[in-house]
């Protein structure tokens, strides 16, 4: 058994949500690089060097470590999306905005994109990850309807295709999880600006 919270001992109440953010950490870095189905609770236990019976004092199983992982990246994610939609910008400046929140995500969250990137078709057939499902759908509509209004505001060209438009951009963001490491050379808001300036403006010189 744990050690019990009490005022002579107040550092355990204190350590407890930190280690269990820390094991959480652990487990999507395994589950990135070995995938979902060939992780172990008894090889996230290793990665994190305990044994396998303490990890079940956090959690119950791997599932339920995996389903916290996924939903605390597309809260934060949605937070991000949600305040960028409600903010009355146009359709351009949308775009721009989304971009850039998808790659502050990356950098806060890339374990958990490579796994959603990786696991989310097969995970969404589950009752337990349905959610993931929804948060597609939202996700999609987000995306296509900054695009219709682009088009319809003569933002962008009028005979764009929205939905080939939609999965180019989105293949392109968040296949960046694959490589990008957080701390590297480039911030992600120096990173989107310059994804996003090959996307709206090309990379051919203008004649």
């Amino acid at each position: 058994m744990g050690a019990v919270p009490t005022k002579k001992n107040p550092q355990v109440t204190a350590s407890a949500p930190a280690r269990r953010r820390e094991l959480l950490r652990t487990a999507a870095e395994v589950f990135a690089e070995q995938g979902y189905n060939a992780t172990t609770v008894r090889t996230i236990a290793d990665h994190a060097g305990m044994l396998a019976g303490s990890l079940y004092y956090h959690f119950d199983s791997k599932e339920s470590m995996l389903e916290e992982i996924l939903r605390t990246f597309l809260d934060e994610l949605w937070d991000g999306y949600d305040a960028v939609l409600d903010a009355g910008l146009g359709p351009r400046e949308t775009l721009e905005a989304l971009v850039t929140e998808s790659f502050r995500e990356i950098d806060r969250h890339r374990a958990a994109v490579a796994i959603y990137q990786k696991e989310s078709r097969q995970l969404a057939a589950q009752e337990r990850f349905t959610f993931l499902a929804e948060s597609q759908r939202r996700f999609e509509k987000a995306w296509l309807s900054t695009l219709e209004r682009g088009v319809a505001g003569r933002v962008f060209r009028d005979d764009l295709d929205v939905r080939l438009t939609y999965r180019f951009v989105r293949d392109t963001v968040w296949v960046a999880a694959s490589w990008y490491r957080p701390g590297g050379q480039h911030s992600p808001e120096e990173i989107a600006r310059q994804y996003l300036s090959m996307v709206l403006d090309g990379i051919a010189v203008r004649a």
